[in-house]
């Protein structure tokens, strides 16, 4: 049951304990969703990806992941409980993505978004992400269109401000801690 008012959410990085609760989530709003052994395989290169897991209480409401290469990175997912969604968690996951990009030394964030997930794109769009491209049947179990996404330059004093600027809209707190409980 969804607490009435703000909400404390915690923010921690993504361990193998946590793939049970994310596989939850996934399943729900997927029509092809990941696979436990695909998360761990991610899990399994601490270079390269950065996943985190958004907690109320101690339950996992949401997740996101980032494949860093370079000056570019990559938000490989990002998803929210259906119970959850509309409530800020999005936004502080995608904050978190951010940040963790810019400390590996990212300057350009990409993405891919479905053609009909409006509500997606809109918050992309918050963050700086552009349209630059479409890439066809990129969903093969729809046959639905990706839009590709960029917000470039992500590493200027304009950019950071824009992130606090976000991470202070959300309603409720946001507490980030190392390690999963």
């Amino acid at each position: 049951m969804i607490a009435p008012g703000p909400v404390t959410v915690v923010l921690t990085p993504m361990t193998r304990r946590d793939v049970r609760g994310v596989m939850h989530i996934e399943e729900q709003v997927y029509p092809r969703p990941w696979t436990a052994p695909l998360f761990l395989s991610e899990l399994a290169m601490p270079s390269t990806r950065a996943y985190f897991v958004a907690r109320v209480g101690r339950r996992i409401v949401g997740y996101a992941g980032l494949m860093v290469s370079f000056e570019d990175a990559h938000v490989t997912n990002i998803a929210v409980d259906p119970e959850w969604q509309r409530h800020g968690i999005a936004t502080r996951l995608l904050v978190a993505l951010a940040r963790e990009a810019l400390a590996r030394g990212v300057q350009h964030l990409t993405l891919e978004v479905r053609t009909s997930n409006t509500a997606a794109k809109n918050l992309y769009r918050r963050f700086g992400f552009a349209p630059v491209g479409v890439r066809k049947n990129y969903y093969p179990e729809t046959n639905e269109d990706a839009i590709v996404m960029w917000a470039h330059d992500v590493d200027t004093p304009e950019y950071a401000a824009l992130l606090a600027a976000l991470e202070r809209r959300v309603p409720g707190t946001t507490e980030h801690e190392a390690q999963s409980c």
